[in-house]
């Protein structure tokens, strides 16, 4: 039986269009934030095994290199989170009788606002 044609695609196929390039971007920022819950992981083991480890791993935590690291990795969660929460409509549209809710009401109401009312509690907690 034959086999179907299939056409290859180069390996930056997703730089042709500025679209693709930036669902590649959100793509690897779920890695970023994977190898940040990594680190975490790693922190509590280090929490777990004694003060010194844990003490060591802190002081290492000043380091530059790390500050950058935690600065990208923020960066690219905000970025995951708000294009996640811009996409919410898309893939779950509301409807009030026949009349669908605009998007951007859809984002704020299901992304946005739970973002910032949890944000504002965890503030509070800490600061208060």
């Amino acid at each position: 039986m034959p086999h179907p044609f299939r056409q290859p695609h180069p390996w930056n196929w997703f730089l042709k269009r500025p679209r693709y390039a930036l669902f590649m971007v959100r793509e690897l920022t779920a890695v970023l934030v994977g190898a940040y819950l990594i680190f975490l992981l790693v922190l509590l083991h280090r929490l777990g095994s004694g003060q010194g480890e844990f003490t060591e791993l802190m002081r290492a935590m000043t380091s530059p290199l790390t500050m950058a690291f935690h600065a990208i990795v923020l960066i690219a969660a905000l970025w995951h989170s708000i294009t996640w929460f811009n996409l919410t409509p898309k893939a779950m549209p509301f409807f009030l009788g026949e009349n669908r809710v605009a998007d951007p009401l859809i984002a704020i109401a299901i992304g946005y606002l739970p973002w910032l009312v949890v944000t504002m509690l965890i503030i509070w907690a800490t600061v208060g």
